[in-house]
């Protein structure tokens, strides 16, 4: 056991984890975060998805000793003065059925706007590819994702 300093949502924090703890179970367990979701535990799903250093990762495969002095942003942290536009695109069209793997499909989104502001659908495709929904929401999350493009350009 061993003590990491991160930097989480923008705050210093300090935890006592073993080396190869995921940082999945730091943000659940210890930090009290549940917007990030463990779904397959081999990085294939998604829903675990945050920002290291504004880049999507699944955090289910990231050993807490990786991300020392760098920064990360889970869902709780995606905007500081209320909804992100893509938070706010994903209410405006009602996106979730069970929602489990919502808030990963968010943050690959805000990832995705945050370096192609006005995407193409191959580009969005292609952004939103390694995050699965099990209940099919994907035409929804297209709609969302060109609607929070156009709420951000305003």
């Amino acid at each position: 056991m061993a003590t990491h300093q991160l930097n989480i949502n923008g705050k210093q924090m300090t935890v006592e984890a073993d080396a190869d703890t995921p940082l999945l179970w730091i943000i659940r367990d210890q930090l009290k975060l549940y917007g990030t979701k463990y779904g397959c535990g081999i990085a294939q799903c998604g829903a675990c998805t945050v920002h290291i250093d504004g880049t999507p990762v699944r955090s289910c495969v990231v050993p807490i000793e990786r991300i020392q002095n760098r920064d990360v942003v889970t869902i709780e942290g995606l905007s500081e003065n209320g909804d992100h536009p893509v938070q706010e695109a994903w209410k405006e069209i009602d996106v979730p059925q069970c929602g489990y793997c919502q808030t990963g499909q968010m943050m690959s989104a805000a990832a995705l706007l945050e370096r192609i502001p006005q995407p193409t659908d191959e580009e969005i495709h292609r952004a939103m590819k390694g995050n699965i929904c099990r209940c099919g929401t994907y035409p929804r999350i297209m709609k969302a994702i060109k609607s929070a493009a156009k709420i951000q350009e305003a």
